[in-house]
């Protein structure tokens, strides 16, 4: 209670100058105690401020029927508050997240709370700002802060809130012009000596704000790459919180990141596809794959050449389109994988994780969601060596992305969705010692242990794998001779052919997916012109090899495929006789 010459101030203060209804019951008693002691005078100077006992509960102070004007509010407290609010943003998996950082700060006794369900990181910023701050000459331990980020459901777990937050500090406490920042949202993080550091997910936040109205950005210099993609908005790029008040309070400028141009890289491979010697059928497979983005299983002994084929898929795939390229930038730069020197991803993905990879890391999840290696790999290569040595669950895990083309998690407080269409190559040896079927080599497996090596992998996972091609040893005659095969050019080229025959069909309104191994139904039924010798072949052959329903749609697509490599508007008997060899594991092998 604080009694002036004006009158005398009762009851506890909160958030936005309410008062609690418990306080307000007992402000008459205390006023008339206040009156008796005091004489008769003092009872007008105190009757305007006690009118607020006849309002509701949380509503502000009120001189009678009208409510006390916020000026007049704060002169009450003699102790002014700053209210500053900051545009930011969070991701939800690959989603941006508006976050709204609202600042109260007011001097008293010194206090630095944040509400609104920050995690760690989040919560760590008042270390950061206050030591970044300090460095500014700007002390903190005379003010009492409070910090909400709005929306107060949504979770924050990203310290490239660092930025506004100390930014709405500042504005707070009037340091910087709270008109500077309007319509601009702020991603950082800071050193504790107030240099930016990079944050992760720039393009998908940037191309958040944009829709949502606002026109500029500020954000470490470190990310200048990634944000020249976003057309149609002003990224601006600083190395230090000084940087940033500088030019809010019209000390300086900041620049603006330059556009970012876009080359398809294929000079970044190392590797050659007429480094493999022999393999004929499975360079065949490889190149069906990389035509009609189809999944792919190899069979064989150990140094047949997996592996090698394998790393050089990527090499024989077509170049990335700028709209691929924009899709995996945005995957990798939310999980942080972005180079900032390049700013986009430039070349297609290539991921190969061991067999000890646990689901969560191949499928992608976590308390806060993160893509998986299956997401990383959209639009590339996902490599999955030893097959049959993954376990089981997380092998079942990829049914449903390969299926899709999609991953969705879902969690108590989050759910994400990520996209996921690689070319899907994996391997395995024909049985546990790998030699079963070799020529020279004794293979050391009972049946029965050749059998529950193969029941590892599930039909309906088998299913999901287009071609499955056997590898035999290459003869060390073979090796000796050193006969060169096609380099990754050539076959790139015929590839590039199959691929323009598939993009002018969606062109031309007849399908809506770029490539063979994504075709739904009808869009296959409207381009499979099966000749009568094709189709009789093909129920032969689904009878004989108990096809299901699954199986039986991905030899038609392969089958296509193998058309358009002949560049054959038809699919003739030796289109479908190829797509049948390639089903190695339904013709019971």
């Amino acid at each position: 209670m604080g009694v002036s010459r004006r009158g005398c101030w009762l009851g506890e203060l909160i958030a936005g100058g309410r008062i609690p209804g418990a306080h307000r019951r007992q402000v008459p008693s205390v006023a008339r105690q206040v009156s008796a002691a005091r004489g008769p005078a003092l009872a007008p100077a105190l009757q305007p401020r006690l009118d607020c006992c006849s309002v509701g509960v949380g509503t502000p102070f009120a001189m009678g029927a009208k409510a006390m004007p916020s000026n007049e509010l704060l002169s009450v407290v003699e102790k002014p508050i700053g209210l500053c609010a900051i545009e930011a943003s969070t991701l939800l998996g690959l989603q941006p997240a508006p976050i709204s950082v609202e600042v109260c700060c007011s001097r008293g006794p010194a206090y630095f709370q944040m509400v609104g369900l920050a995690q760690t990181p989040v919560r760590e910023a008042r270390v950061r700002v206050t030591s970044a701050l300090a460095r500014l000459g700007v002390l903190l331990d005379e003010y009492a802060i409070t910090i909400n980020l709005s929306p107060a459901a949504v979770r924050k777990s990203d310290a490239a809130l660092d930025l506004a937050i100390a930014i709405g500090i500042l504005g707070a406490i009037g340091k910087v012009p709270l008109d500077s920042v309007r319509a601009t949202v702020l991603l950082g993080e800071l050193s504790l000596d107030g240099r930016l550091q990079p944050v992760r997910g720039v393009l998908p936040q940037l191309r958040g704000a944009k829709l949502r109205g606002l026109t500029r950005a500020i954000l470490p210099a470190a990310n200048a790459k990634e944000a020249g993609l976003v057309d149609g908005f002003q990224p601006l790029i600083a190395d230090h919180l000084q940087q940033v008040c500088d030019a809010l309070t019209g000390r300086g400028n900041l620049s603006a990141a330059p556009r970012t141009a876009f080359t398809p890289q294929l000079d970044a491979y190392c590797v050659d596809l007429s480094e493999v010697t022999g393999q004929a059928v499975a360079r065949r497979a490889l190149e069906i794959a990389a035509a009609g983005g189809h999944n792919l299983l190899m069979v064989g002994p150990p140094g047949a050449g997996k592996t090698m084929l394998a790393r050089r898929l990527p090499t024989i795939l077509p170049e990335l389109t700028y709209a691929e390229a924009l899709e995996t930038t945005a995957v990798h730069s939310v999980a942080g994988l972005v180079d900032p020197q390049h700013g986009i991803i430039a070349t297609r993905p290539f991921r190969a994780p061991h067999h000890t990879v646990t689901e969560q890391g191949l499928i992608g999840g976590g308390e806060t969601p993160r893509p998986g290696e299956i997401s990383l790999a959209h639009n590339g290569v996902l490599f999955l060596d030893e097959l049959a040595e993954f376990r089981r669950s997380v092998l079942e895990a990829l049914r449903q992305p390969l299926e899709d083309g999609s991953v969705h998690i879902s969690r108590a407080r989050a759910r994400a969705q990520f996209p996921a269409r690689p070319v899907l190559v994996a391997a395995m040896n024909p049985c546990p010692c790998g030699f079963y079927g070799h020529p020279s080599a004794r293979c050391r497996c009972s049946e029965a242990q050749r059998d529950r090596y193969k029941s590892r992998l599930s039909g309906p996972l088998l299913d999901r794998l287009d071609v499955h091609v056997a590898l035999p040893p290459v003869p060390v005659s073979a090796l000796t001779e050193r006969v060169r095969g096609e380099d990754s050019a050539t076959v790139r080229a015929r590839v590039r052919r199959a691929r323009d025959v598939q993009r002018r069909r969606v062109t031309e309104g007849i399908t809506a997916a770029h490539c063979n191994a994504e075709l739904r139904p009808a869009d296959l039924d409207r381009v499979l012109e099966l000749t009568s010798t094709a189709r009789q072949l093909l129920s032969r052959a689904a009878d004989r090899m108990n096809l299901s329903a699954r199986g039986f749609g991905k030899v038609l697509r392969v089958a296509r495929t193998v058309a358009d490599l002949e560049n054959a508007s038809r699919v003739g008997e030796r289109h479908v006789a190829e797509a049948l060899h390639g089903r190695l594991l339904d013709r019971g092998a």
